[in-house]
């Protein structure tokens, strides 16, 4: 089997995919499985810079260090070095799918289809929102990381 290659992407990849991101890495280190994780935006508004620091500060809640993440914006080579790319939202999505190259190989999706019972839903933005709005964000990426993580150690994905 090859190794799960994972990429978490939202807009601007400083809130919901670093989450998404360092939920999953938690996740899968908690149930032995071997694999790789990343974060992307499909926009380059933030690239290089740091998470949100409520992204952080949400994350250091859950015992993980995210301040050496840094964002970056989804480029064509992600579609063959990944063997997944998940979308935290319909937008995001739509724009992954425009962006896919025509020897693409990752299987693209939402975050939430993980999820039973959350298919199809999106993943809200915190970033114009107060603190408070990160916990369900964070809420939302961990429940979808660990059903993805269990999806994979059981060879279904």
């Amino acid at each position: 089997m090859t190794k799960p290659a994972i990429l978490f992407v939202c807009l601007g990849n400083i809130c919901r995919s670093p989450l998404a991101e360092a939920a999953f890495r938690k996740a899968a280190d908690a149930a032995g499985l071997d694999a790789i994780a990343d974060s992307a935006g499909t926009a380059a508004y933030h690239v290089g810079s740091a998470p949100d620091p409520r992204s952080i500060d949400t994350a250091q809640k859950h015992g993980i260090d995210i301040r050496h993440y840094r964002g970056r914006q989804l480029e064509n080579a992600d579609f063959t070095r990944f063997t997944h790319i998940f979308a935290v939202d319909h937008e995001n999505l739509r724009n992954i799918l425009a962006a896919e190259p025509s020897d693409g190989m990752a299987k693209i999706a939402l975050l939430m289809d993980c999820v039973k019972g959350r298919e199809g839903a999106a993943i809200a933005d915190p970033y114009y929102d107060g603190e408070e709005h990160f916990g369900p964000t964070w809420e939302d990426v961990d429940a979808a990381a660990t059903a993805l993580v269990a999806t994979l150690k059981s060879g279904a994905a």
